[in-house]
């Protein structure tokens, strides 16, 4: 199992927008999630920065990665942009983690 972990950003204002898209996350999302190998996916939300934590297992980081080709991930990336700073391609700006200790 790898661990992934990443740091992410939501506009001021917009926290109960983005918890009730995630509560109402489309089953299809879900389904390619899995097949992509992803396993205990939890968001954290820090309220005073507006900062997300993201934390993934994978199975394997070249499975993981082709997530982001799907339709349901690029609709999912184009519904989002609107709440969250983005690049072009309406992916999340996002800050990879280094992993630095792990208590099994």
């Amino acid at each position: 199992m790898i661990r992934q972990a990443s740091i992410m950003q939501i506009k001021p204002g917009c926290e109960a927008e983005y918890q009730r898209r995630h509560d109402e996350i489309w089953p299809d999302m879900v389904k390619e999630l899995k097949a992509h190998g992803a396993h205990h996916y939890s968001i954290f939300l820090e309220p005073a920065s507006h900062q997300l934590f993201a934390y993934v297992e994978i199975d394997d980081e070249q499975l993981w990665s082709q997530m982001a080709e799907t339709e349901v991930c690029q609709r999912w990336w184009a519904m989002m942009c609107d709440i969250m700073p983005s690049h072009e391609d309406n992916s999340p700006i996002e800050t990879a983690l280094k992993p630095v200790f792990y208590l099994d």
